[in-house]
Parts: C-alpha cells; structure tokens; sequence
C-alpha cells in the first residue's frame, strides 16, 4: 500500500503500520536484533529529507504538528505535489532533497508512515551499534513515539 503512488485509505495505512511495529516489538531482542532488519540498503530520500528537518527542530508542539501532518497526507506526505500549478506557471517543481534532482533519477514518493519509520529505526540502530549516544538518539526516539502516536490517533 505504501509504494502506490496515492494512498486510497489512510486510516487503513496507520493501522497496518501499527501492527506491524507491535509485531516487531513483540519479537524482542531489541533495536539490533536481526530480525528487526528490514532489509533496506539505502534510506529512502523522502523520508531522510523530512528526518533531517524534524532532527534539526526541537522537539516539541511544532514537530508534532508536522509529523501529523505528514502521516496525515499533507506537506511532504501529499500525493499531489502541484505538478498542475507547476506546468501552467512553466515551472517544474523542485524534487529530491532540497530541491535538487533525485538521485535515481525516478521522482521519489511523498513520505509514507511505514518507511518513516523503518528509517528511523535503522538510523537509530546506526547510532546505538556506532554507540554514540545523546541528543539525537533521544530526539529520535521522541520522534519515533510521536509518529506512534499519532499513527494510532489516524487509526482509532
């Protein structure tokens, strides 16, 4: 459902987000255990991009609002990147991170729940394995909750 290019239900999307993080966690073993390894290689660029502006804020009422707003399918989650407004004004709009080219060069999806957070987890499973603590790791793990919380405010 993620890697479609508009979500026909969000509130289905959350749920199953939901379901598979608490059937992660009940796996135990922790952030490092392999079977928590989702397999990605390389984070999407998506998801990076809107990781690195809510890291760069501090947590708090504006992260939150715009982690909802982005799980909710707006801002960096909208489908519909104004590729009409775009076109009619003879301007394309700017892709990839910070309005550089993608590097595929294939136009990335907006920010989908799931892969949000499988790409915080894996850069916080980078910083505790690299055990470097701090900050960011505890700025990560609000931002981890947050979506959580929010993804169950989608659902229910």
């Amino acid at each position: 459902m993620e890697t479609r290019p508009v979500v026909p239900d969000r509130k289905l999307l959350a749920r199953l987000v939901l379901i598979r993080e608490e059937a992660r966690n009940m796996m135990g073993g922790g952030i490092l255990d392999e079977r928590n390894d989702r397999g990605l290689s390389t984070l999407p660029e998506p998801e990076v991009y809107f990781l690195t502006k809510l890291v760069a804020l501090k947590p708090g009422k504006t992260v939150r609002e715009m982690i909802k707003n982005v799980m909710q399918g707006k801002d960096e989650g909208a489908e519909d990147s104004n590729d009409e407004e775009a076109s009619k004004n003879g301007r394309k709009a700017p892709g990839g991170i910070a309005g550089k080219a993608s590097v595929t060069g294939v136009k990335p999806l907006p920010v989908r729940p799931g892969m949000f957070l499988e790409t915080v987890t894996k850069v916080l499973g980078g910083i505790y394995a690299g055990n470097v603590p701090g900050i960011t790791a505890q700025h990560l793990e609000w931002v981890h909750q947050n979506t959580l919380q929010v993804l169950q405010e989608i659902a229910f």
